[in-house]
């Protein structure tokens, strides 16, 4: 996109639900306000949200030579390490390129961190295995830690800082993701009350979202998530019918094909998913998608197309460049509804 949201709407003078949404169909484009939402939708049709919250990530800290560096905290390993990245500080905000091995950065409250490992291997560049020393170390702890000392990620096209309940959405419960699942930012609770009303069907999973910030590329890396039982079999009787399940969000979308059999059998499942979406692996569960405007580089935008098809997208994205639509964790949405098989 070539607009970037740099506030929220609720500093913009809009209600959450006020943001554009550009409704994609192979019968053309609808723009509409994000309230909007179940004009759209069938009743029987699932929509399926991802209840992860969003931790505050981002902790300030120095380098051994002094200089100071920004740690974004991404995922937390079954081991007790996480990865991580090392941003500059400032005005920049660009990763740091000459970090090595054994380096450590010093954190607030007496704790350390020490780079382990490239990840996801050693030709990798951006991310880390670390490990903290000091009171807070791990597990459970980086989370109580990051509760002190952390605030939320952001980029250099949001100037400002914001509390990290700006970085929530009305179904955030779990805290785990780096970065917003933002497609589920726009609902309000009122606006769930009226697809409630409207025969929409909602239902939960959970997918922890790691730092987000993909270079040009870079491929989605292994997430934790969680498909209940109760969602699962939902998804199958929806598809039963002839209705459409229509995810929240990339993370929703990864979350939901991860757990699907080759026939599009939906069953429970808890653990990580390293599945890549594309031309290769197309959805076989999702049938529509709301998300927001991704960069043109993004990997995510091979998801949407695995699910909605390349002319839609390429469609949806040249309509919003046209009209104007805001991208990234703050902005505009899309909803993309392909033709139904």
């Amino acid at each position: 996109m070539r607009l970037a949201a740099s506030r929220p709407a609720e500093e913009c003078g809009l209600s959450r639900d006020g943001v554009r949404l550009l409704v994609a169909t192979t019968d053309g484009p609808a723009h509409v306000r994000f309230r909007d939402l179940s004009r759209y939708l069938t009743p029987g049709d699932l929509l399926v949200v991802n209840t992860s919250a969003t931790m505050a990530a981002a902790v300030d800290g120095h380098r051994d030579d002094g200089r100071p560096v920004t740690v974004h905290f991404s995922t937390p390993l079954d081991d007790g390490t996480w990865v991580a990245e090392l941003r500059e500080s400032g005005g920049n905000r660009g990763r740091v390129r000459d970090a090595t091995p054994g380096e450590t950065v010093a954190l607030p409250g007496k704790t350390q961190l020490t780079l382990l490992f490239r990840y996801p291997d050693p030709t990798a560049e951006r991310l880390w295995i670390t490990s903290m020393t000091g009171r807070n170390a791990t597990g459970r702890d980086v989370e109580a830690f990051l509760a002190v000392h952390g605030r939320p990620i952001r980029y250099s096209y949001v100037p400002d800082e914001w509390p990290l309940s700006a970085y929530q959405t009305v179904f955030s419960r779990n805290p785990g993701s780096a970065e917003m699942p933002s497609a589920g930012r726009p609902f309000t609770s009122e606006l769930v009350i009226d697809l409630i009303t409207a025969d929409v069907v909602i239902a939960p999973v959970t997918l922890h979202a790691g730092v987000a910030s993909l270079e040009a590329g870079e491929q989605p890396l292994p997430e934790r998530f969680s498909v209940p039982e109760p969602t699962a079999r939902l998804v199958n009787l929806t598809r039963s019918v002839g209705r459409r399940v229509v995810a929240v969000g990339t993370t929703v979308t990864r979350a939901l094909e991860s757990a699907a059999d080759a026939d599009g059998t939906v069953r429970a499942h808890d653990g990580w998913t390293d599945l890549v979406l594309g031309a290769a692996r197309p959805a076989r569960v999702v049938g529509g998608l709301i998300t927001g405007w991704h960069d043109p580089e993004a990997s995510h935008l091979a998801l949407l197309e695995a699910v909605a098809g390349l002319a839609l997208v390429k469609a949806a994205y040249a309509e919003a460049d046209e009209r104007g639509y805001l991208g990234h964790e703050f902005g505009d949405s899309c909803l993309l509804l392909p033709a139904t098989p």
